[in-house]
């Protein structure tokens, strides 16, 4: 069915040439014959090559699919955690023309001067320095003329592989169909500069007020909302260098000062978990690119266009989830973790926390300031995707987060100890979740609430022992995964009525074949015979079927 398509198709053809030449044969039994069988990856290099060779889509699903250690063993996650396309930048007419559609003004009405040689160029848009009428500096961001198009019709193959893969147990059991859209979700989202303007300004006001560290000495660039549309997003423009560069720059002050290398260590972390513990709105890829060390000494974070949300429950079980991973207490990290990805799989929690307590015992006899705590996180989260649980997209992107930030700050400050800085901010985070925004308030409502219940009790015990002495009161239990054994003890009686009635019918012909004393009535017993014979070869072969002969 497929290949017919591959033929009509210049793009797929591209794709089935480019997954041949690397030898992955399981897309190739995919794109040739459209056969589903258990999906089996190439090693994480040449998967990192075919992504690469496929342009701007497959690399942004490859940097998608690096935040799900849940999905993916660790090489592959940590091979395309580093993917990135390698894309020459679009010519300036190209650029222009986009550049007129999106503003209402000509360019040399809204610019008084444009560079049109970009700074930086990627798979989706290319950055160029412009200064505004006003004077101001500014970053404008421009999306590569023509990508929606091969966007949509790359997305359409991949949801048709994803149907493809769904057939499999494998894609049936991690809903690759519903991966799919979230991955698709994701892809459009990235084409969207609006979307990106907007977390861009959420970030930026949320890190405004904090008493975890000093505001003043991070930021984030502020949008020029007048001249930001979908594939146009015009910002602040940063002076400074990106953060690594900066450490290496005998120049500035932060290569020269160990003691302020410590403080923005400590000023990225602190940051962080404001945003993942109390805001709930996260910067997802605070890589090493996307930090910048300004100037005036502050630092900056770039590039929000992948952002991840953490509801209050999830904010809360995820912390403790840290305190339990931190801790060691495997049986309570097995608990945090059903907690967080309740599995509609049956999942054995002593097989999990038996896992978990394997895992953390290797980490018994290691001081804590030795210990990479984002690879532990990494590491729980495997675990759990090998008892068949499955994550939560947005924690992924959340272990990433953890992992790129405990990189650079390490970098930054060897002797960067992750458990005892997270250890004050969980205390307080805790605290704060004990006595509210409002501690008065809080204790006043917990106090009518005491109030209103001691008054009811009363009533309600009477009301119970009425219903109980009256023989009304009703119970309604309900037993989980009965309906298995329900099932299973259904199929057993059926098996069992039909051999009995495969017997009867056997026995009903001999009677009838020895009894008979007409030859007229002789084809009724060989048709019974036929009848039994027929039954009792389904019934043999169901149950061999099955598997459940032993």
């Amino acid at each position: 069915m497929f290949a017919s398509l591959v033929k009509s198709s210049s793009r797929q053809a591209e794709i089935a040439e480019v997954v041949f030449r690397n030898g992955w044969d399981y897309m190739r039994g995919l794109l040739t014959v459209g056969r589903a069988e258990e999906p089996k990856l190439p090693t994480p290099a040449v998967l990192r090559k075919i992504l690469i060779e496929l342009g701007p889509v497959f690399v942004k699903l490859g940097q998608l699919l690096s935040t799900r250690p849940d999905l993916l063993p660790p090489a592959y996650i940590e091979s395309l955690s580093t993917l990135q396309g390698d894309v020459p930048p679009e010519p300036w007419s190209e650029i222009e023309k986009v550049l007129q559609e999106s503003l209402s003004q000509s360019l040399t009405e809204t610019f008084s001067s444009f560079d049109a040689v970009p700074v930086a160029a990627g798979s989706i848009a290319q950055t160029h320095r412009a200064t505004l009428q006003d004077g101001r500096a500014v970053a404008v961001k421009v999306q590569r003329p023509g990508l929606s198009v091969a966007v949509e019709r790359d997305i359409s193959l991949i949801q048709f592989l994803a149907a493809l893969v769904a057939q499999t147990d494998f894609g049936q059991y991690y809903d690759i169909v519903s991966l799919a859209e979230e991955f698709v979700q994701a892809l459009r989202a990235e084409l969207d500069f609006m979307k990106e303007a907007r977390a861009t300004e959420q970030l930026r006001q949320n890190l405004s007020t904090s008493h975890w560290f000093d505001p003043t000495q991070i930021t984030i660039p502020e949008i020029i909302w007048p001249l930001t549309s979908e594939q146009v997003l015009v910002m602040e423009w940063i002076e400074g260098k990106p953060l690594l560069n900066a450490l290496r720059d005998e120049s500035t002050e932060l290569h020269e000062s160990a003691e302020e290398q410590r403080a923005i260590a400590d000023l990225l972390l602190r940051a962080f978990f404001q945003q993942v513990c109390l805001d709930g709105f996260f910067h997802a890829d605070p890589h090493p690119g996307n930090l910048f060390y300004m100037t005036d000494g502050r630092v900056c974070l770039l590039d929000c266009g992948m952002v991840g949300r953490l509801d209050p429950r999830t904010q809360e079980v995820l912390l403790e989830l840290i305190l339990s991973i931190v801790s060691m207490d495997a049986r309570r990290c097995a608990q945090l973790t059903l907690n967080l990805a309740p599995s509609s799989h049956p999942v054995s929690l002593a097989k999990l926390e038996t896992d978990y307590d394997r895992l953390l015992r290797t980490y018994y006899s290691t001081n804590l300031s030795e210990v990479n705590f984002s690879l532990l996180f990494y590491e729980v989260l495997q675990a759990a995707r090998d008892n068949r649980i499955r994550i939560p997209g947005n924690l992924g992107l959340c272990a990433k987060a953890i992992a790129n930030l405990e990189g650079v700050a390490r970098i930054l400050d060897p002797d960067f100890n992750f458990t005892e800085q997270v250890r004050p901010l969980m205390a307080d985070v805790f605290r704060q979740q004990l006595q509210g925004n409002a501690p008065l308030p809080s204790l006043l409502r917990a106090v009518l609430d005491l109030k209103s219940l001691t008054l009811q009790s009363p009533r309600q015990v009477e009301l119970f022992l009425e219903r109980l002495t009256s023989e009304t009161l009703q119970w309604n239990i309900n037993v989980q995964e009965l309906d298995s054994v329900r099932r299973a003890m259904d199929t057993a009686a059926n098996r069992l009525s039909f051999s009995i009635l495969v017997g009867s019918l056997i026995m009903g012909a001999a009677i009838i074949s020895a009894n008979s004393q007409f030859s007229q009535v002789s084809w009724l017993s060989d048709a019974l015979f036929a009848i039994a014979s027929f039954l009792g070869l389904w019934l043999i072969v169901g149950i061999l079927r099955s598997g459940r002969l032993r």
